[in-house]
């Protein structure tokens, strides 16, 4: 905030000082044609009358000279003002945005760990039954695989960044990817989500299947984040013509026709990292984008009935 206050005091100045340049020509312009106005009344005898036009024409030359010129010198400040302006807005957005993800990562890693680490404890500590072992055993392998899946997701968005990421492009069935990648998420003993799947069988595409997998898995855990224990999550795949569309789809809070602008962008969410409950880091619908441009498909973003978000990706087969 303080550099703002200090541009702006800079500015202030700037326009100050331009404005008191202008007055300062202006005014010596109108002096000097004064002192020959004057010098003329003296000597009448010795300069053609035609001299005074002259005088009143060289003030207005003058006068229309400082003016064009300073409105030009105030156009090219006042473009570089808002150029400036624009940079610090990026750059504060830019700001708050990583302040958010330190603290969203922060918390993402905290709480799986000491999740896991209760969980030890507890078997460490006390004699169960196999049931109950089971259980526990289920929620620490499913905090670790969260874990797993936020290094993967960080490690990858800077591979994108990077432009280091690289595409293994060959036919493979996608509808065997994404009924693995859902199969893997299920640890017995584990709370999950209701999916329901409804997929075509045997669906094939030319493309990267452990990025489209990684796609799978990002809307998958999008769309939990608002999705009530008591609701589902839809998760479809077909084929028209010569593309394939995937549409994953929750019934929770939906997403508001301002934010479906920004959801893509890296590091963006919704609100503040210190009030908001809801899990993540920002970096999963920005993979997703991206997964999804590099395989030159599109990804829209559409309301549910009666409520929440439908993420459609439309992906060519060849």
């Amino acid at each position: 905030m303080r550099p703002l206050v200090l541009f702006y005091l800079l500015v202030i100045y700037v326009l100050l000082q331009f404005s008191w340049w202008a007055y300062l020509l202006l005014e010596l312009n109108s002096e000097v044609v004064e002192q020959k106005t004057e010098l003329y009344e003296l000597q009448k005898d010795q300069v053609p009358a035609h001299e005074v036009d002259f005088f009143s024409k060289e003030l207005n030359q003058r006068t229309a000279m400082v003016v064009g010129e300073g409105l030009v010198f105030l156009a090219i400040l006042l473009i570089g003002i808002y150029i400036t302006r624009r940079s610090f807005n990026k750059e504060f957005a830019l700001a708050r945005q990583q302040k958010n993800f330190l603290l969203s990562i922060t918390h993402e890693f905290k709480s799986p760990l000491a999740a896991v680490k209760l969980n030890l404890q507890t078997l460490q500590k006390r004699e169960l039954e196999k049931e109950q072992r089971t259980s526990i055993i289920a929620k620490a392998l499913n905090e670790t695989e969260r874990i797993h899946n936020l290094i993967e997701n960080a490690l990858l968005a800077a591979r994108i960044e990077s432009h280091s990421f690289q595409m293994h492009l060959e036919e493979f069935n996608v509808t065997d990817c994404i009924a693995s990648t859902i199969q893997s998420r299920i640890i017995p003993g584990a709370e999950i989500k209701n999916i329901e799947l409804d997929l075509e069988d045997n669906l094939y595409m030319k493309g990267d299947a452990l990025a489209i997998s990684s796609l799978i898995l990002n809307l998958l855990e999008n769309a939990e984040k608002y999705t009530h224990d008591k609701s589902y999550i839809s998760i479809s795949l077909k084929q028209v013509k010569k593309n394939l569309i995937i549409e994953v789809g929750d019934h929770g809070i939906g997403i508001s026709d301002l934010e479906k602008t920004k959801i893509f962008e890296k590091f963006y969410r919704v609100g503040n990292e210190d009030t908001r409950n809801t899990k993540g880091t920002g970096l999963g619908l920005f993979i997703v984008k991206h997964i999804v441009d590099f395989h030159h498909g599109t990804i829209e973003v559409l309301d549910n009935l009666p409520n929440g978000t439908i993420f459609k990706v439309i992906l060519p087969v060849e």
